[in-house]
């Protein structure tokens, strides 16, 4: 077993990373930029090595300064977390070359379930389900538009690197295809370096849902049932449950099993999640493979009691898998709220800030993680989300309760949050009856707004 772990991140993540190195007696060693001197996570850990000025990208971001660091601790083990060099297969090479154990999978994997072409190509020949589209890179705007005929619209232009939504576009007809493909071109080209894009038929609003997947370095392969994250704005999920109420047991099973083969195909090892889009009838497609941990994870550690920190370390040091499919079993429901540090009135814009005042709700089936406390600066460089809470209970219904009492007990002074909008989110009919997709938060924010715009006109 590892010695000393260095963790790449910063945040709620590299807190709850701390935490599973203290469980299992390994050393921690947090990195921080001259922001994040007094961060958490910089004071929860063993050591903590200051990296570099604020921007990530001379920070967080940096390979050789995150190597040299890990050198000079003499740190055996990476953990990337998820968001910045976690999908970063240069950083993985840099990472052998030193000796030093990447906790995650290799830097081949991460290539191949990277590029999102390479990825369905990989599928379709293992014969897992993916959304009709090209099997192929598509580099021209023209070579796009001949398939996006044959395949007959709407379709959806997806850039092969990167994610975060970004370089994704709906494309309605052939008439305003070029455009629509050299503008997510250029913003691929702006956000990952890479134009490459690839083309998909748009299956109108489905249901989103990934399985998380553990797998060690000899082939062993489980699935610990699904997760709904089919509440996300502008593609960023905001709410994720566990299991999906649009999920029964025998389709469970069916996705689980192609999710293991999807994963076996990719010759898959470490936590990763296979993402699939449900449509209304009951289809459902493989759309990308996260080669890390997700934000989300939390939940599935609710209904399932498996920790899936300490297995991603367990696997990269070179243990067998602690569980067999057999083992592994749905119990209860779990469902995160994420909460962002933004402006819900003006555009979701970021609002960093000090906090001023905090209080995180408890009782029995509460969990909040996160790395803020009273007097915390929120820098403004870097992602807008400060917390997570998660709740848990026997199931949907009560859970539900519970997450509308813990959120309404949940404080945060002197920023700006998403708080108040979570919560009008969980009360809303739609989500409460379980009846959601993809496209719930543009119509839920229209709603807002045509509300908002009511009630101005009755006060004039």
């Amino acid at each position: 077993m590892f010695k000393k772990i260095l963790i790449a991140n910063r945040g709620e993540i590299a807190v709850r990373i701390i935490r599973a190195c203290r469980e299992m007696d390994i050393l921690s060693v947090a990195v921080c930029s001259e922001a994040d001197k007094e961060a958490l996570h910089a004071q929860l850990a063993d050591e903590a090595v200051c990296i570099g000025p604020a921007p990530a990208k001379d920070s967080y971001l940096d390979m050789e300064r995150i190597i040299g660091a890990a050198m000079a601790v003499g740190a055996d083990a990476i953990h990337p977390g998820f968001g910045f060099l976690s999908e970063n297969s240069k950083f993985v090479r840099m990472c052998e070359k030193c000796n030093i154990s990447f906790i995650g999978p290799s830097a081949e994997i991460i290539d191949k379930m990277g590029d999102k072409s390479s990825a369905r190509k990989t599928m379709m020949e293992a014969g897992v389900p993916v959304v009709p589209g090209t099997k192929d890179a598509v580099y021209e705007a023209l070579e796009g538009r001949k398939t996006a005929d044959e395949m007959g619209y709407p379709v959806m232009i997806k850039a092969s690197a990167g994610g975060g939504g970004k370089g994704m576009r709906i494309c309605e007809d052939s008439a305003e295809f070029e455009h629509i493909f050299e503008t997510a071109k250029r913003e691929a080209e702006n956000a990952f370096g890479d134009g490459t894009m690839y083309i998909e038929k748009y299956i109108r609003d489905p249901r989103h849902i990934e399985f998380q997947i553990l797998a060690d370095k000899y082939g062993n392969v489980v699935h610990l049932g699904e997760r709904d994250c089919s509440i996300q704005r502008r593609h960023q999920k905001l709410i994720e449950e566990s299991p999906s109420p649009a999920i029964n047991k025998e389709l469970r099973e069916k996705m689980g099993a192609i999710a293991v083969k999807a994963a076996k195909a990719a010759g898959y090892y470490s936590a990763g999640t296979i993402e699939f889009l449900k449509d209304q009838d009951g289809n459902f497609y493989f759309i990308e493979m996260n080669t890390r941990i997700q934000v989300e994870h939390p939940v599935t550690e609710w209904v399932t009691g498996i920790d899936l920190i300490r297995e991603q370390i367990r696997i990269a040091a070179g243990r067998y898998l602690t569980y067999q499919q057999k083992d592994i079993h749905i119990s209860g429901h779990a469902i995160e709220v994420r909460v962002n540090a933004e402006d819900t009135e003006h555009d979701f814009r970021p609002s960093p800030g000090t906090v001023t005042n905090v209080h995180f709700p408890g009782g029995k089936g509460v969990r909040i993680d996160s790395a803020l406390f009273t007097g915390y600066q929120i820098p403004p460089f870097y992602d807008s989300m400060v917390a997570k809470l998660i709740v848990y209970d026997k199931n949907r219904e009560l859970a539900l309760r519970k997450l509308r009492n813990a959120l309404g007990e949940l404080v945060l002074e002197g920023i700006r949050t998403n708080i108040d909008y979570q919560y009008d989110i969980i009360n809303h009919q739609d989500f409460i009856d379980g009846n959601v997709d993809t496209g719930f938060i543009e119509r839920f924010q229209k709603e807002r707004e045509e509300e908002t715009e009511s009630q101005g006109e009755a006060s004039c």
